[in-house]
């Protein structure tokens, strides 16, 4: 009888739900954190007004955190069609599909916001690269980082065809482009710079070797 000292390693299933407690306890912990500046869009919020609700970062911010239980809603639903039909990975594969989309949707609707001089004060670019990192402060630099992280962090775990860092950095930079160029040609009274390009494919990259555990593969 093997009597080995060795313990068996945790199931996958055990160790998925040990990660999502913690991220659910981190999201919990960020929001007790911030729940000050978020009630002050509630009542504009729930009473469904524009102004002081979707053009504000914690009315944003809010309304996100408000549609989780839709968007978890939404992954069960799509995973249990695809168990039905017999398609492997559901769960990942659905996962995947809403959070790259739930999480990145509402960053861009962020970086979109008009300044108070849009549509009168004329696009302003800057091609020079790090000149603009020190304006940025930790905070932009952060948020900056965040804006395309749930698409690094998604987009490898559902396709085996960029399942990979530079293809990730690739898609963060082209992504970053059209957000730069729409504010430009649209007038938002923003700076379109090359550092927000960088930081933005960096943040995308950096996510997605957090979730490098569970990219797809080609035979899978």
């Amino acid at each position: 009888m093997n009597r080995s000292g060795t313990l068996p390693a945790p199931p996958r299933r055990t160790r998925g739900i040990v990660l999502a407690g913690l991220a659910v306890l981190g999201l919990a912990s960020a929001v007790f954190a911030v729940r000050r500046p978020l009630m002050m869009s509630a009542p504009r919020c729930l009473a469904g007004r524009w102004h002081g609700c979707y053009d504000t970062f914690n009315g944003v911010v809010l309304m996100m955190l408000v549609g989780l239980p839709l968007a978890a809603l939404v992954v069960w639903a799509l995973a249990h069609r695809r168990r039905a039909a017999g398609v492997s990975s559901a769960w990942r594969m659905s996962l995947a599909e809403v959070g790259m989309i739930y999480g990145t949707v509402p960053m861009v609707w962020l970086t979109m916001m008009p300044g108070p001089g849009a549509g009168i004060v004329p696009g302003r670019v800057s091609l020079v690269p790090l000149r603009d990192l020190a304006t940025m402060g930790p905070v932009g630099i952060g948020g900056n980082l965040l804006i395309f992280a749930a698409l690094g962090f998604f987009v490898p775990v559902r396709f085996a065809a960029l399942a990979s860092v530079p293809r990730i950095l690739a898609l963060g930079a082209g992504c970053s482009v059209l957000v730069e160029t729409t504010q430009y040609v649209l007038r938002l009274d923003r700076v379109s710079s090359v550092d927000d390009v960088l930081v933005n494919a960096i943040g995308a990259g950096l996510a997605a070797l957090a979730s490098r555990h569970w990219w797809a593969t080609t035979r899978s």
